[in-house]
């Protein structure tokens, strides 16, 4: 027998015998839940605050760890707090809302900056910590609906839908929306899409009344890019132009890909750095919204695109794109879905082995995976968190990476 199955049984044997543990939740993981042990056994705890010591009820026994909830706070943790929203523990949306918006900013980047030193080995030279608002920062939505007409968001882990009439961490434009919905029982789809504009105008998907789909305009670092709630669009409206700032950086070439481009904001960025720029997009729309930003960007006056720079949008999927690129390549920009770089992609730029690489990541765990995968073409320099989700245990990364020298 294995040393891990000796483990697994270890781990078995000691959750077996348990419905209910008083313990203390020593940290924050990724995602949000608290961390405690018992007898050395990975104990994964939802509503936890580090600090807090709790008697919690065993949920979910795994070969390798458990899963519990709180039943009581013997002891809360000083940086808890009574949650500012009273749907807060029944809405699935919100993670953190009982840890005080300061010390959730520092947990939250201190509990991806611990991923990628355990998953992916990384010990990065410089580390930067970007924070914006904490509430009323959202510029995107997806609202459920049930056939008696209530609006709200999914319970956490399952499908049940929680009604609410309010939701701080919106925009304000976009939060008043909500009252308007729950006012259209029968003439709603399951799922809304919504986004709002600098100019508070919202699109939504499919179109519900008075607010009709088509696109919005956000500017950002003096660029207009038009996208509507059918596209990926980052979500904090305060933090667009540090992440745009962050991601594009000060490098200069000859060539550049961003790959998958969404509605270009990347590819613009890029394109006042480098000759030339290859955006690459599978979904049709974005697509199409990236080569209406790239013509804008290039036809301004005042925006920062040298005049000589050739952009280009390619409407297909990374994955088909990579293996018929055969030039030189001085930077690659990649921001792929929470998922990451699958293994044919991974390959790839090895292959290209371009001078510099730029990944953008929501997700710490496949971030962390990626970059231990990569790690003997490109060496990490440097990892920027921005804080762009607050109230969630997520966080965005961005790592600049550069080839190592063979």
């Amino acid at each position: 027998m294995s040393g891990a199955d000796d483990r697994r049984r270890a781990v078995a044997g000691v959750l077996a015998g348990l419905d209910e543990v008083e313990v203390r939740v020593d940290k924050l993981v990724t995602g949000g839940d608290g961390l405690a042990r018992v007898e050395g056994v990975p104990l994964f705890i939802s509503r936890a605050a580090p600090g807090d010591r709790a008697r919690v009820r065993i949920v979910d026994r795994r070969p390798d760890y458990g899963r519990a909830e709180i039943v009581e706070l013997v002891e809360p943790s000083p940086v808890r707090r009574e949650a500012p929203c009273p749907h807060f523990g029944r809405c699935g949306g919100c993670d953190l809302q009982h840890i005080d918006d300061a010390a959730q900013s520092k947990l939250r980047a201190g509990a991806a900056l611990e991923t990628l030193r355990r998953i992916g080995n990384v010990e990065p030279q410089e580390v930067e910590v970007v924070t914006g608002a904490a509430w009323g920062y959202r510029l995107r939505a997806q609202l459920r609906t049930d056939e008696e007409g209530r609006v709200g968001y999914f319970a956490r882990g399952s499908r049940d839908l929680v009604a609410v009439d309010a939701c701080p961490v919106l925009l304000p434009e976009l939060e008043s929306v909500i009252g308007t919905l729950a006012e259209q029982p029968g003439a709603l789809r399951p799922r809304i899409d919504l986004a709002v504009g600098d100019s508070g105008l919202i699109s939504a998907a499919p179109p519900v009344p008075e607010h009709p789909g088509g696109a919005i305009r956000r500017t950002i670092a003096g660029h207009r890019f038009e996208f509507d709630a059918r596209t990926f669009f980052q979500g904090h409206a305060g933090l667009l132009d540090d992440l745009y700032r962050v991601a594009c950086g000060h490098w200069r070439g000859e060539t550049a890909l961003d790959l998958y481009a969404g509605v270009g904001l990347f590819s613009v960025g890029l394109a006042g750095r480098y000759d030339r720029v290859v955006g690459v997009e599978s979904d049709r729309v974005a697509a199409r919204y990236a080569r209406r930003n790239v013509r804008r960007a290039r036809l301004a006056q005042r925006a920062p695109v040298a005049g000589g720079c050739h952009i280009e949008v390619e409407g297909r999927s990374v994955e088909g794109f990579l293996p018929t690129w055969a030039e030189p390549v001085d930077r690659v920009l990649v921001d792929p879905p929470r998922g990451g770089l699958g293994r044919p992609v991974k390959r790839e730029l090895k292959r290209i082995a371009a001078g510099r690489l730029t990944y953008v990541s929501c997700y710490p765990a496949t971030l962390a995976r990626d970059l231990r995968d990569l790690s003997d073409v490109y060496a990490v320099e440097s990892v920027t968190l921005l804080d762009m989700f607050p109230q969630t245990g997520h966080i965005e990364a961005v790592v600049q990476m550069r080839l190592i020298a063979s």
